[in-house]
């Protein structure tokens, strides 16, 4: 995300079943979450595409969405994303991996649930994001280097969480081990073995 990426396009709240879905595939619609405790949390948030209105309804299509505990969502998830947005309006370009894992979530109903939507929906136990921070530039990737700003969190997905986004930091190499991915296989392994171990010391 950088600057190109924010405007003045408002939020268009269209959200919609992703038609573009292979063949076969469940296309979760606008109104699947009704009633089930969780919001639709938006993956990449609409505050981050406002440049069109195209890119604004980009991020309403529900394959943009996990189930989110409405304070995750409305509270920690958006302060994290407002603390992302300040950076790139003070010159930072980012770039932001997230995601979700794992299975049961406590929503606004209380209890744990485990799949809405007649089973079609997982709700994850966990939501994560890692952030890469550079100052706005070109040839990205040959500018990583061990002193780069990684900011990687790691939040339950339930209604009793922390407002506070930075106490939910943790280290990439741990989403990793928690989720199997390699998120930054393209910097060079010396360089991820200092970054993706180092825990972000917060806003």
């Amino acid at each position: 995300m950088g600057s190109t990426s924010l405007g003045s396009t408002a939020r268009q709240d269209d959200f919609r079943a992703d038609t573009s879905l292979p063949s076969g595939w469940y296309e979760v619609g606008s109104t699947s979450y009704s009633g089930s405790g969780f919001d639709r949390g938006h993956n990449c948030p609409s505050a981050d595409r406002t440049s069109t209105v195209a890119a604004n309804q980009a991020t309403f299509l529900m394959s943009n969405m996990m189930p989110q505990a409405p304070n995750n969502n409305q509270q920690t998830w958006a302060n994290l994303e407002n603390y992302e947005r300040t950076l790139v309006n003070a010159g930072s370009e980012l770039y932001v991996v997230a995601g979700s894992y794992g299975s049961g979530g406590t929503g606004s109903n209380g209890g744990t649930t485990t799949t809405i939507d007649n089973g079609h929906i997982t709700v994850p136990a966990r939501t994560w994001k890692v952030i890469v921070v550079l100052a706005n530039g070109n040839n990205d990737l040959s500018r990583i280097t061990t002193n780069t700003r990684v900011i990687a969190v790691d939040m339950p997905n339930i209604n009793s969480i922390n407002s506070d986004w930075t106490q939910y930091i943790t280290t990439v190499d741990a989403i990793e081990a928690a989720t199997g991915y390699d998120i930054m296989s393209n910097v060079s392994s010396t360089i991820q073995a200092t970054i993706e171990a180092r825990r972000d010391a917060g806003n």
